[in-house]
């Protein structure tokens, strides 16, 4: 009998892990996909204001750039991390 509930409960448990994957991903999206829309305005905001000689500071633009991939990256490393953690404890 209990050869027979082992393959259950493996199955169970990877459906669940599964879920919770998903349920991360979609977390993670979210959040990244907010930071981007921040990032996109702020990137727009220093665009339109531009300094005394009227061009705009690219080193200015290329430090929002990088902090917006950081914060659109940094969701999806934080779930990948809770994850990995909750499916070793699960072990």
């Amino acid at each position: 009998m209990q050869t027979q509930d082992l393959p259950g409960s493996r199955i169970r448990r990877t459906v669940n892990d599964l879920v919770m994957a998903e349920m991360f991903l979609v977390q993670a999206t979210i959040e990244s996909a907010t930071a981007i829309g921040e990032g996109i305005e702020e990137l727009g905001k220093q665009i339109a204001d531009r300094n005394e000689t009227g061009q705009t500071s690219w080193e200015s633009l290329s430090q929002v750039l990088q902090r917006i991939s950081d914060e659109a990256l940094e969701p999806y490393t934080t779930r990948y991390k809770y994850f990995k953690d909750m499916i070793g404890s699960d072990s």
